[in-house]
C-alpha cells in the first residue's frame, strides 16, 4: 500500500473512531492491502483495538457460503467489521439484504457499510443500516 493510501485508510480509521463506531472483531482477506488496512484501523483504535482475524473465505475467490457460516457461529450481537475486496464484499452484502447476491449495492473502495443480521435461519437476512463512501468519510475527518 501506498503513503497516501495508508494515510487515507488511516482517515477513514479516524472518521469512525470519532463517530464512536465500535466492533469487536476486525475479520479480514489474507491478501496483503486488505491485511495492511484492517492493521491500520486497529492501530487507530489502541485501547479499544479489536481482535483481527484472518478469513480466508474473505479472498476475492472466497466461498461466500462458507463466510456467512463462520458469521453464524459468532456470538448474536457481535459488531464485526469485515475487510476485504470488491465485487465480493458488494455481493456478500446484497445477499444478506436480499437473499439474492445479484442484487448489488454499490460499495465504493475506501467505503463503510454496517449491516444488522437479523438471522441465519431459515436463511440469511439483514438489513442495510448505511452506507458511507470515502468523501463523506473524510468531510467527517476534517
Amino acid at each position: 500500500m501506498t503513503e497516501a493510501g495508508r494515510s487515507e485508510v488511516e482517515r477513514i480509521a479516524n472518521s469512525l473512531h470519532c463517530l464512536r463506531v465500535e466492533f469487536d472483531k476486525i475479520a479480514t482477506s489474507p491478501l496483503k492491502r486488505a491485511k495492511e488496512t484492517a492493521e491500520i484501523v486497529s492501530r487507530v483504535y489502541e485501547n479499544n483495538a479489536p481482535k483481527l482475524e484472518i478469513w480466508d473465505e474473505l479472498r476475492p475467490e472466497g466461498n461466500m457460503a462458507e463466510a456467512i457460516q463462520r458469521l453464524s457461529k459468532l456470538k448474536q450481537d457481535s459488531d464485526i467489521m469485515i475487510v476485504g475486496h470488491e465485487p465480493y464484499l458488494s455481493t456478500f452484502i446484497g445477499e444478506i439484504i436480499s437473499g439474492n447476491a445479484a442484487s448489488r449495492i454499490v460499495l465504493k473502495k475506501g467505503g463503510i457499510a454496517k449491516v444488522q443480521i437479523h438471522s441465519f435461519a431459515p436463511k440469511l437476512n439483514g438489513e442495510l443500516r448505511w452506507l458511507l463512501t470515502p468523501r463523506i468519510l473524510r468531510k467527517i475527518s476534517n
